[in-house]
């Protein structure tokens, strides 16, 4: 009986038809990255490609084959016992593998006797990846994107917070990086995804927006941590209508130390993070800033990488790569405070947002 095979772009235009996205790889192929909502069921782990790649080199590949068909069935009959025990007739599975091929074929065809009604991925996570490579390039063309622009400390990512509490449509880069974008931005316990993660996450995120309705984004860098955004966005972005958050230095860096608060705890981490800075900084001033910081100066020391590093950085970025960025609206806050940025929340949903042709962009103004 031939299995039911199905391309990566029906696949997902019928996403929701599907009960489970089922990942026949191994956990360290799933962990670089899956199908979103996808479960793991390894036809071979990690450890048992490991062992028949071995068998495969050193005695045969017959050998190596009668080895590993053990081991899949072994698994299947595994995954079958404790994951379909009470699973009904009418079950719809996609499974995938690599490419299509053997891990997701051994799988399907037990699938397929048993009675499901079960589907192969074509041409696998290969074929999947390349769908959403092609769709990160055409999305972001179709948004209305607003940057969130604002000096390190302004409480931009805390204000994109505060818009989609309030049901704006919000692009989060920062959260799907697990970084906050800076030299000091891994955030503690929480490892960044890997790249191909990141933008099959990005993919999620923008085929769920609504193109009829603005889009708040934080104005990034090309690179947020190790990860990099995908180009088309970021040049869509860069071309977007800008609103400028403006608040007073002394509020920074309180939001900042606040913000930061590991750093506070641990000063030594903080001080090793200021290292990176040696080469653009001086190692002079970095060794002063260090200083300060280890005898209860950490104010003083955010203040200083605020005035003398950070802010004319930003500046120089946003006027060299933010087309809009000379007729941004100033969004005055006074503090970081939860309250103060619902506020200005609802400040930035009073605007009314439209696109200007030929342009393609926003056009901000006050009703």
């Amino acid at each position: 009986m031939a299995l039911h095979r199905i391309t990566a772009s029906d696949a997902i235009a019928q996403w929701s038809a599907f009960d489970t996205l089922i990942d026949a790889r191994s956990e360290s192929e799933f962990a670089l990255d899956h199908l979103p909502g996808a479960v793991n069921w390894p036809s071979l782990t990690d450890a048992e490609r490991a062992l028949v790649g071995t068998e495969y080199k050193q005695v045969s590949a017959f050998d190596a084959r009668k080895r590993g068909a053990a081991l899949v069935a072994r698994n299947i009959a595994a995954h079958v016992e404790r994951e379909l025990a009470i699973t009904k007739r009418d079950w719809r599975p996609l499974v995938y593998c690599w490419r299509g091929g053997q891990r997701s074929g051994a799988l399907a065809t037990v699938l397929d006797h048993i009675g499901f009604q079960v589907q192969v991925l074509d041409g696998g996570y290969v074929e999947f990846r390349r769908a959403v490579r092609e769709q990160l390039e055409l999305l972001p063309a179709g948004l209305m994107m607003v940057a969130v622009c604002g000096r390190t400390g302004s409480g931009k990512s805390r204000l994109l917070q505060a818009l989609a509490d309030a049901g704006v449509q919000v692009l989060d880069l920062e959260a799907l990086a697990c970084h906050r974008g800076s030299v000091l931005g891994p955030l503690p316990g929480c490892p960044q995804p890997s790249q191909k993660a990141f933008d099959t996450q990005v993919w999620q995120a923008l085929r769920r927006l609504d193109a009829t309705r603005p889009v708040f984004v934080e104005s990034e860098s090309r690179t947020i941590g190790r990860l990099r955004v995908p180009e088309a966005l970021l040049v869509h972005l860069r071309a977007a209508t800008c609103v400028q958050v403006h608040m007073p230095l002394p509020a920074r860096v309180t939001f900042l130390l606040e913000d930061y608060a590991h750093f506070v705890d641990d000063v030594d981490s903080f001080c090793s993070r200021l290292a990176a800075l040696r080469e653009v900084c001086g190692a002079d001033m970095v060794a002063s800033w260090q200083s300060q910081a280890t005898t209860g100066h950490l104010g003083d020391v955010v203040q200083a990488l605020l005035t003398q590093h950070y802010d004319p950085i930003y500046t120089r970025s946003m006027q060299r790569n933010f087309t809009q960025f000379s007729s941004a609206r100033v969004l005055d806050v006074a503090d970081g405070q939860p309250a103060t940025l619902a506020a200005a929340a609802k400040q930035l949903m009073r605007m009314a947002f439209t696109r200007t042709a030929p342009a393609d962009t926003l056009s901000p103004a006050l009703p």
